[in-house]
């Protein structure tokens, strides 16, 4: 029997089955108004087999109730991941361990599982952008939140009146950080914005662990970044799901909630 892995984000959620040591590989969909029916007809039927399954959500109740929902009606147990202070390889540096995103957390087991003994900056590009350092021991040194370039540009364009005036129309072909159209100048001013933080956080980060951390990038933004990039880059998609992975193997069933 198998389990499933289950990332459900703010706006898109994916999934991928576990059978072995390594997640298959994994699907996605932006889930907004998913009911009980939704989940079951695309995650629970076609991964047959299955006995249970592990979730990593950030998208809250109304989501987790569904999921939850469909799950019991499947027969199949479900286990909502939560964030200790150590799990997976990873001790979480937050004071209280359970503000930090569960998402971020499997990420960080994720990443600690694929490069042990190497510290890193691990990004994720979603909704939201986070950076949080990792040391090579598996230590969690602390993070960084801010708006994703997406939702920069999206953000811009609703409470400006002025910006979302003069950035309708087509962007005009350019290279580097200049734009020559408004809507241009908001793209690539958020890219270049995201980048720059990026290589900062690798700047604290060789300062606080005396080593450079290499930077993972994951998440559906991710690749719209890695090219601006002056820090050593690795992109590892599916970062969460292989972090459930972990935690799927090292967690006895009985003793999952």
């Amino acid at each position: 029997m198998g389990v499933l892995l289950v990332d459900a984000g703010n706006t898109r959620i994916k999934w991928a089955r576990l059978d072995g040591n390594r997640p298959a590989r994994g699907k996605a969909a932006v889930h907004h108004a998913w009911r009980p029916a939704d989940f079951a007809r695309r995650l629970l039927r076609p991964a047959r087999g299955i006995d249970g399954m592990i979730v990593a959500s950030v998208a809250g109740a109304r989501l987790n109730r569904a999921l939850r929902s469909a799950a019991r009606r499947a027969g199949i147990a479900v286990w909502f991941v939560s964030v200790p202070r150590r799990a997976g390889g990873v001790t979480v540096g937050y004071a209280e361990p359970w503000r930090l995103g569960v998402d971020r957390f499997a990420a960080l087991v994720g990443a600690h599982a694929l490069f042990d003994g190497v510290p890193l900056c691990v990004v994720g590009v979603g909704t939201a952008l986070t950076i949080d350092l990792l040391d090579g021991a598996g230590r969690h040194r602390g993070g960084v939140i801010v708006p994703a370039p997406d939702l920069m540009v999206s953000t811009l364009l609703s409470q400006t009146h002025g910006i979302r005036r003069r950035a309708q129309g087509g962007a005009v072909p350019a290279r580097g950080l200049f734009g020559r159209s408004t809507r241009d100048g908001i793209e690539r001013g958020a890219r270049y914005a995201a980048a720059a933080l990026i290589d900062r956080a690798v700047e604290e980060g060789s300062s606080t662990l005396g080593r450079e951390p290499l930077v993972l990038l994951t998440g559906g933004g991710a690749a719209a970044l890695r090219t601006l990039l002056r820090s050593r880059c690795v992109g590892v998609p599916d970062l969460v799901l292989k972090g459930l992975a972990v935690l799927a193997r090292a967690t006895p069933r009985a003793h999952r909630s």
